[in-house]
């Protein structure tokens, strides 16, 4: 029976983990070529391919996102041989987590602490970037796991429930009492704010009910990320709906104001995100137990 060689495993998750090649060949001390030669190897001795690479691209196969948790599984396998015999078997463990900018400087930043007190064998990175981004570096192994209240309908990927995520639609003070906004006239005075053209934010208020599915706004502006559209609000910018944490301080402090409070936006999950084929669910289910008991902000 076939036992890849434990250097082309290594080569092969790096070059999977960072899909470039010369990336992956920094991480591992190796040249480029010497990288591929090893991965090419592992190719001829498995009999498939295991990237699809171009010139501006390099993409796992299906084969090659198969392999990936059985050859981390190998390789961990073989730290723990190493380390019984040394007497160590407490093994490190390294996570790049991915979240919104907003969550994590309000809520995962400060969390971090607690996160090493709890779970001391493991040291987490960050990766800033948007929902769909940060569900497609899940999927394709550029990080190991996201916090996102993304939809996930992928059967690929995996999630668990962290906090419900209540939402708003806010604006500022002065900009309201100078032009109300009250019903669908109102409307076509302001410029509703939105991460994007299918306005993610603003279908938790329309689609509530007692939301006006109708409302035609002056104009939408779409900035593309949460912490853009509350600065723009704060601004007198436009109008928008937010997630309640995010503004909270906003609306205490009158600076922000609720629009239409009789109706209760429907609300979503923050959710901790991870392949389905990951060996680590029993460290992304004690790791999401801590989260879970920390309180947004």
């Amino acid at each position: 029976m076939f036992i890849p060689e434990v250097d082309n495993l290594r080569c092969f998750l790096a070059a999977a983990r960072l899909l470039n090649f010369r990336s992956a060949a920094r991480s591992v001390a190796r040249s480029p070529a010497a990288l591929g030669q090893r991965i090419r190897q592992l190719e001829d001795e498995l009999g498939t391919k295991l990237f699809h690479r171009t010139t501006r691209a390099v993409v796992l196969t299906e084969a090659g996102l198969n392999l990936v948790p059985h050859a981390r599984r190998a390789l961990d396998a073989m730290t723990e041989c190493a380390r019984a015999v040394q007497g160590d078997v407490t093994t490190p463990i390294e996570l790049v987590m991915g979240t919104r900018h907003e969550v994590g400087i309000s809520w995962l930043v400060p969390m971090l602490e607690q996160i090493r007190t709890r779970h001391s064998k493991l040291t987490l990175h960050l990766y800033f970037g948007s929902g769909p981004d940060l569900v497609l570096r899940v999927r394709s192994l550029g990080i190991d796991c996201a916090v996102t209240s993304t939809r996930i309908i992928d059967t690929k990927l995996d999630a668990i429930r962290l906090h419900e995520e209540r939402y708003v639609f806010v604006g500022q003070a002065a900009l309201l009492r100078e032009l109300p906004l009250r019903n669908l006239q109102d409307a076509k005075r302001h410029t509703l704010l939105d991460t994007t053209e299918d306005l993610p934010l603003f279908r938790y208020w329309r689609d509530a009910p007692g939301g006006m599915d109708s409302m035609e706004f002056r104009e939408v502006l779409r900035v593309g990320t949460i912490a853009a559209i509350r600065l723009l609000a704060l601004q007198g910018q436009g109008v928008a709906v937010l997630p309640e944490f995010f503004v909270a301080r906003d609306l205490r402090a009158g600076d922000l104001v609720e629009i239409c409070p009789e109706v209760t936006p429907l609300t979503d999950f923050l959710r901790l995100v991870f392949r389905a084929d990951d060996p680590r669910r029993s460290l992304y289910t004690a790791l999401a137990s801590t989260m879970s008991s920390m309180q947004l902000q």
